[in-house]
């Protein structure tokens, strides 16, 4: 079973001047033989990541995957910490100078290792994904979705205008669908821009309730 650790939560505000201050949330999954970065932060968070990891006696060429769930540059500036990592970054999977793009990613998910998945969920870009991860929490066997900016934080299921005006505008629709699928699957989710946050019911209708037709 994997284990989940969020090394930074992320977040965003915005400022007087119409400036936006954020950074993503960074996530660790230790799989079954696998290590596994998802989102990179900025390149400015280069020493405190490799502080973090550390402290958890990892060195960055130990990670044998990195997964940016898209390509603003707050979600991958330090990706070059991990030259031995297969790289996935949105939809392109990258070791080298090689990309192309792996249609398990498109149809239902690219397994990293056992427990470990990622899939497409296009809205706030185009090559959007998510990372599905099982995991054991209080003894029993649950599904934690790494979403980035599917869902910006959990405050945005009541404020959906907050995600809204984040989003490419054309795949508003295509990203209330997505937003409906993965909280109907997830137990818990880590959103791009905030805590980690236990999934309800409610949240579930709530969500449904906004997908556009």
């Amino acid at each position: 079973m994997c284990e989940v650790v969020v090394l930074f939560d992320g977040y965003s505000k915005n400022l007087d001047d119409g400036r936006m201050d954020a950074n993503c949330t960074c996530t660790l999954i230790k799989g079954p033989g696998k290590l596994i970065i998802v989102d990179t932060m900025t390149a400015w968070d280069r020493d405190k990541l490799i502080e973090v990891l550390t402290q958890r006696k990892i060195q960055p060429w130990d990670i044998d995957y990195v997964v940016c769930t898209h390509s603003h540059s707050d979600h991958i500036g330090n990706n070059n910490l991990f030259t031995n990592a297969e790289h996935i970054v949105g939809l392109t999977v990258q070791r080298g100078t090689i990309f192309y793009e792996d249609p398990r990613i498109s149809n239902g998910g690219y397994e990293l290792c056992p427990g470990v998945k990622v899939t497409a969920t296009p809205g706030h870009t185009r090559e959007d994904v998510t990372v599905l991860v099982k995991t054991m929490k209080d003894e029993e066997v649950k599904l934690l979705a790494i979403t980035g900016d599917l869902f910006e934080k959990e405050e945005d299921i009541l404020t959906p205008s907050i995600w809204k005006s984040l989003s490419t505008p054309e795949l508003l629709k295509t990203q209330s669908v997505m937003r409906s699928h993965i909280i109907n699957l997830a137990d818990f989710i880590i959103p791009g821009h905030g805590p980690m946050f236990h999934v309800t019911d409610i949240m579930r209708g709530i969500v449904k309730s906004q997908v556009i037709q």
